[in-house]
């Protein structure tokens, strides 16, 4: 899967909607009552916008990547264009919204035709992306396959109940990831609108990817449900995915009083103990919990001293941090580990890595020249048990050079309920025969180590 970064800063707008109900004190609205209501007008884009319609491309988005085609059609007179550009040139990013409310309740699905010119995949695209910054109900379908022939395309809605209001009607993010990947092609969208199609049947929503997780945390925590989908079958026979905003979900906590979690899927962590979410979706029981079991107060990991003069931070209140892709990759087909750097304890930020076997932080935009450093710290804790077969191994892999270094870190070295600070020189790295274009970190302890949080991980001299 690419990894597309977009980040998109408007305006601030001032949106109001003022009912009016004409009622006393005397006299309550009759059953004849007719209240206001949006427009439920299906169009996105039929040979034009639809009414209302405005495109915003996202920050750092190929500014002419977009634009109307009267050449390439499905049927009418014109279609929607993407030109995507060659890597290192930006990407195709916007999101088409309306400033006055449509009512999508009625509908399923958006359908629309696509093609292109050469057989290529959407990173991105669905729905629920607007112009107020909040995309409370954001659906994306990933990687959407997409060839030289016209096709229709179907990205059902999770609950329609939910998008009576709904200004964000189409959104997509689309790039080339590195030299070697698609790019410097166009593709096509036609006959772009909201649909009742009937045949979106067979709900199967999940939380945590439809796997019961257990996390061992403390007072304090603050932690998001993740991995959220829903997934239809289409009629066709086939099964539509869809990654979805946590406000189609209606959460519960089998013990509010220890973790309580809001319609944002935000998990706040009160007290010692155990508590247990779970999540229904339209009525539809979510595949997948999450348990937390709270040890009680957390204590933070020590505060770093080196001079930031002298760090290059990866991860770390302290110290401002380089750029980073990210802190788990998810590298399929072979890692089990869940979480990254979505976890703050305190007001502090954390790196909570479960079900451990491997898992790699990568910056490769830009790589980092480590050739004045000398030294790797970063403090771990492991809230297991721990025995002498296990090991927490660290690779650096540099990108040019194309080596990998690596140090083991001896079990003698962890504890187990306590923060550890590893120290290690460079020079220990077996293997590393250059750091001047660094671009990852990965810990290895083939679940010998299941369990690990990590803070403060920088390179000093």
């Amino acid at each position: 899967m690419k990894n597309i970064t977009y980040i998109y800063n408007m305006m601030p707008v001032l949106f109001g909607v003022l009912f009016s109900l004409a009622t006393s004190c005397e006299r309550e609205p009759s059953d004849d009552t007719r209240f206001a209501t949006f427009s439920a007008n299906p169009e996105v884009f039929i040979d034009n916008f639809s009414a209302g319609l405005d495109y915003g491309p996202f920050d750092g988005a190929y500014a002419d990547a977009f634009s109307i085609d009267s050449e390439n059609k499905y049927s009418g007179t014109t279609s929607m264009r993407f030109d995507v550009p060659a890597f290192g040139e930006g990407y195709v990013g916007a999101f088409f919204f309306v400033d006055a409310p449509r009512d999508l309740s009625g509908f399923d699905a958006l359908t629309f035709y696509a093609k292109s010119s050469q057989s290529a995949d959407i990173n991105e695209i669905g729905f629920g992306v607007n112009n107020y910054n909040d995309s409370k109900y954001q659906v994306s379908a990933k990687d959407l396959k997409i060839t030289t022939q016209w096709k229709k395309y179907i990205i059902p809605i999770p609950d329609p109940s939910k998008l009576f209001a709904e200004t964000g009607l189409l959104w997509l993010a689309e790039g080339a990831e590195n030299e070697t990947d698609e790019s410097g092609y166009t593709f096509w969208f036609d006959d772009i609108k909201y649909e009742k199609l009937g045949t979106i049947a067979q709900p199967q929503p999940a939380i945590m990817a439809g796997e019961n997780v257990n996390v061992s945390t403390f007072n304090g925590t603050t932690i998001n449900v993740s991995d959220l989908t829903q997934t239809f079958n289409l009629g066709s026979g086939d099964n539509m995915t869809t990654y979805i905003a946590p406000s189609y979900f209606d959460f519960m906590s089998s013990n509010p009083e220890i973790a309580s979690i809001d319609e944002f899927g935000n998990i706040s962590v009160r007290k010692a103990g155990l508590s247990k979410i779970t999540a229904i979706l339209a009525g539809v029981e979510a595949k997948g919990s999450l348990v937390l079991e709270s040890s009680g107060d957390f204590t933070a990991a020590p505060n770093p001293t080196n001079d930031a003069a002298n760090v290059i931070s990866i991860f770390s209140d302290a110290y401002t941090n380089a750029p980073v892709d990210y802190y788990n990759g998810y590298w399929a087909p072979f890692q089990t580990t869940q979480g990254q750097n979505d976890v703050t304890i305190n007001g502090n930020n954390i790196i909570s890595y479960t079900d451990l076997n491997f898992v790699g932080i990568q910056f490769s935009e830009p790589t980092i020249n480590a050739s004045a450093m000398t030294n790797l710290r970063l403090d771990v804790y492991t809230s297991e048990t721990l025995d002498t077969s296990d090991y927490l191994k660290i690779q650096i892999v540099d990108l040019n050079s194309e080596t990998t270094g690596e140090y083991t870190v001896p079990v003698s070295d962890l504890a187990s309920n306590t923060w550890t600070s590893l120290d290690i020189p460079l020079a220990n790295f077996a293997g590393l025969s250059s750091t001047s274009s660094l671009y990852q970190i990965i810990f290895v302890t083939d679940a010998t180590i299941t369990s690990m949080l990590v803070d403060n991980i920088y390179l000093y001299q």
